[in-house]
């Protein structure tokens, strides 16, 4: 579509010519475009008036100023027939492919647009589209709570871009209902569970399991780290990219590329794995894997199916695991053994603590029977000796 297209869709400036009348007399006239409800177009005309009144097409120009207004106002410039599709291809074009995004958000768009809500909507022209079918569409999803409003914002997004380009007269999405409830409570581990696991691992998977659980960092942090990120020195932990599906880019948020501090039992299991890697260089991935030569780091699902989740179920843990769940557990036990929500906020590198608290953070089972006995204690007018404090130690 080229840029003339785009600045008559923007607004109607409409033609302005002479022609000769029955009468013999010229005159000047304004034509504009008029789109019909089914889709197609038909030019109106107005005279403005004689050509002997009105010498040139600067005062011709002057004096059809506020018809192209009123025109422009009660006259949609907008043609009706553009699809979701077509919408979809120019916000890839335009937004997606501007660089303006990260490795991640892109993907995750791209997914989006052309795998959930292509197949559905691509077809419908943009007016067609009505909040009450987009809400019953998203209630109908086979997916969770979070990510049905991952998807309905996507679409926000695009329909917000349509908008702007005077495409969409409005946006149907904003007014379509999806709630982000959790079904599930998601599981968090013990430092117990934990301590298991990683005695049951062998090298790489116990160091990078440490390292999520100790940190939190997320997936792509962890198989994102290079030896030169690592400062053994000043024991800190820089946060320089995020690995998405092998393809490098930038960390989630500027929040996110906050330095780490790296505990005493992290550098030693980290120097430890060093000297056995073949790939030490300060250049090199941490968990380079030797079947790509080094050039890629290990695929995390991969170590997580073969690895991971097959010592969990050896101890006899059922929770579901994923490597987010190593997140969440280091927010709790955070919490749960005095670190301040501030603290805790800081080292998630969170963008504000209301995500720490409300999706995170999870009261464990110890602490709510700790603070419920010294409730009874109260009402009762008791004392009660105090209870041992919930052993938050991750052991190397």
């Amino acid at each position: 579509m080229n840029k003339l297209t785009l600045k008559r869709d923007r607004f109607q400036a409409g033609s302005l010519k002479t022609e000769k009348r029955n009468t013999g007399e010229d005159v000047w006239v304004y034509r504009w475009r008029e789109y019909r409800a089914d889709g197609t177009s038909t030019y109106r005309k107005k005279i403005v008036g004689p050509v002997s009144q009105i010498r040139t097409k600067a005062a011709a120009q002057k004096a059809v100023e506020g018809l192209k207004l009123d025109i422009n106002a009660t006259v949609s410039s907008v043609p009706v027939s553009r699809t979701v599709a077509e919408l979809i291809s120019h916000y890839t074009e335009t937004e997606l492919e501007s660089g303006r995004h990260t490795t991640r958000v892109q993907q995750v768009y791209r997914h989006n647009l052309n795998d959930i809500i292509l197949p559905e909507w691509g077809k419908y022209r943009l007016q067609d589209v009505r909040p009450i079918a987009v809400e019953r569409w998203l209630e109908k999803m086979p997916y969770a709570p979070a990510t049905k409003t991952k998807v309905k914002g996507v679409f926000g997004t695009l329909f917000r871009h349509g908008m702007r380009y005077q495409w969409a007269p409005n946006n149907p999405i904003a007014l379509a209902r999806c709630s982000s409830k959790r079904v599930e409570t998601p599981d968090i581990l013990t430092p117990l569970e934990i301590r298991g696991i990683l005695g049951e691992l062998s090298e790489p998977a116990r160091t990078v399991t440490m390292l999520a659980a100790i940190t939190g960092m997320r997936r792509g942090e962890l198989f994102g780290l290079r030896w030169e990120d690592l400062d053994f020195e000043r024991r800190t932990i820089r946060i320089v990219r995020s690995l998405v599906d092998q393809i490098e880019g930038k960390p989630k948020t500027e929040t996110s590329r906050k330095p780490l501090p790296m505990t005493d039992d992290l550098a030693s299991a980290l120097t430890c794995w060093r000297e056995q890697t073949e790939y030490a260089k300060s250049s090199d991935w941490v968990f380079a894997s030797p079947v790509s030569f080094g050039r890629l780091p290990y695929w995390p699902d991969m170590l997580l199916r073969r690895h991971i989740l097959p010592a969990a179920k050896r101890l006899g843990i059922l929770k579901r695991i994923g490597w987010h769940t190593f997140r969440r557990t280091a927010a709790s036990l955070l919490m749960s053994s005095g670190s301040s929500v501030k603290t805790t906020q800081e080292l998630m590198r969170h963008a504000t603590a209301d995500i720490t608290m409300e999706l995170y953070a999870q009261a464990v089972t110890e602490d709510k029977r700790e603070a419920q006995n010294a409730l009874a204690a109260l009402i009762a007018g008791q004392t009660i000796p105090p209870i041992d404090a919930v052993e938050t130690g991750i052991a190397a």
